[in-house]
């Protein structure tokens, strides 16, 4: 009973986040019309939501090692369907703003504990199938954010993509106050280092926003500062007793370091692939919205559909197996982007982000599969923290390159048909990059060590 129910309730919340996060792009422009907000504060809707989740992940890791995966889960569950109502009530762009930030908070409690919840109640033998199955609600949540997304803008306006989340929020908070029973901790008694949080708070900030103000001057500015705070942070932690973030994790867990690497390497190679494809095809293409949004949401589907049979696959043959094999296969589809003409065959196309999808499925579900076997019971919560802040922070890094690459191409300039050959141009220079960096996560892979 509480192996399936564990299982239900991290696979709803780990559903709600990704959702939210791929919905709410959509209705931007509606959101935008209403409170008059201008390009760059309408950024910041999605970006603080983002950035505070990447800012919270850790030390909620940390605390839900310390107080209880469970308690951290269920809080988080109510801060996020709190927020949830009240963001579809703001009266303000500003309001509107501010609550986001708790959101993104929520959404921490839930994406640093789910896979710690799961990775407590089930053995080795049977973890690589449930975390495929716990991806496989990720990737769902950012299928479907598309389209119920903009079919709520457009029936029932903005406001409905975040009241939605509250009666799913009220039927995951009962499921766990009625079917998920006990509790999980890794280090009970031990104190929270609240400066060491504070820090990476600080450091994890400025890099994440100096990564998305690419390719600016301020910034390279706040990269700097961010690296220095990220050293700071990082002596810190080796000198107090009881840190935020145990850097021997790092330091003597090769399986945990280089898949870690590996997992920041293959997001920051990846994700800016639906943001690049999108405006391919509605502006070189000249496909509608719905059209291109049918044509990327092949990617995810595969996502979903082998996500499940590769965590199986881990739990049989040795995760860097697999993940290696993954990597291959995100790899060559890749390099096949670096040949995108104006005239490619959508067939071509759809064919390539399936395979894109099916290698990262084979990659996600055992990389994980790999970091959460790697530590001690005791560390679970940090280690399912860090395959979050590893997604967001490669997210980030993924989409400064590509404008990094177009800023270079065609500079500060609306994509207009005068420049359509300098924009396909540039997305083929990115996708070499990101082929680089994938040969990289390859490398990092291999050497990671075995986990059996």
């Amino acid at each position: 009973m509480t192996k399936r129910s564990a299982l239900l309730v991290a696979t709803l919340g780990s559903f709600l986040t990704p959702f939210m996060g791929s919905s709410i792009t959509i209705a931007l422009p509606s959101i935008a019309n209403e409170f008059s907000m201008d390009a760059v504060l309408l950024s910041w809707v999605p970006t603080v939501y983002l950035l505070a989740a990447a800012v919270f992940l850790i030390p909620f890791g940390r605390i839900a090692d310390i107080y209880g995966r469970k308690k951290v889960f269920m809080y988080g569950i109510l801060v996020y369907t709190g927020s949830s109502f009240l963001l579809g009530v703001s009266p303000s762009a500003g309001v509107l703003l501010f609550f986001r930030v708790f959101q993104g908070m929520g959404a921490a409690m839930i994406f640093g504990t789910a896979v710690a919840i799961l990775t407590s109640v089930f053995p080795p033998s049977e973890r690589g199938k449930v975390i495929g199955i716990n991806v496989a609600s990720v990737y769902s949540g950012l299928s479907l954010g598309p389209f119920l997304g903009g079919f709520l803008t457009q029936q029932l306006g903005w406001r409905s993509i975040f009241l939605v989340n509250v009666p799913l929020g009220v039927v995951v908070m009962c499921l766990i106050v009625l079917r998920l029973q006990g509790e999980w901790t890794g280090s009970p008694g031990e104190r929270f280092d609240v400066l060491g949080s504070v820090g990476y708070g600080i450091a994890l900030a400025l890099l994440m926003y100096g990564g998305s103000r690419l390719p600016s001057r301020t910034a390279l500015w706040f990269i700097i500062l961010g690296v220095f705070s990220m050293v700071v942070f990082i002596v810190w932690e080796t000198h107090v007793d009881m840190p935020v973030l145990n850097m021997n994790l790092f330091r003597k867990n090769r399986v945990f370091t280089f898949s870690s690497a590996a997992a920041l390497t293959l997001y920051s190679a990846t994700h800016a692939t639906a943001f690049l494809m999108s405006l391919y095809l509605q502006y070189i293409r000249g496909f509608n919205p719905q059209y291109a949004g049918l044509i990327l949401v092949c990617q995810p589907v595969v996502m979903v559909i082998f996500s499940p049979f590769a965590g199986r696959l881990s739990d049989k043959i040795e995760p860097k197996v697999v993940a290696s094999f993954g990597i291959v296969v995100i790899a060559a589809a890749l390099f096949t982007f670096t040949m995108l003409r104006d005239t490619t065959d959508v067939r071509f196309i759809v064919a390539r982000l399936a395979l894109l999808g099916c290698g990262f499925a084979f990659f996600s579900s055992p990389n994980t599969n790999a970091i959460m076997s790697s530590v001690d019971r005791k560390s679970y919560g940090i280690a399912s923290a860090m395959v979050g802040t590893m997604r967001l922070s490669g997210q980030m890094v993924s989409m400064g390159v590509a404008m990094l690459v177009i800023a270079v191409y065609m500079g500060k300039v609306e994509i207009t048909p005068e420049y359509y050959v300098l924009f396909l141009k540039s997305i083929k220079v990115i996708f070499g990059i990101f082929v680089m960096l994938c040969i990289g996560g390859i490398g990092a892979s291999l050497v990671r060590g075995r986990v059996r």
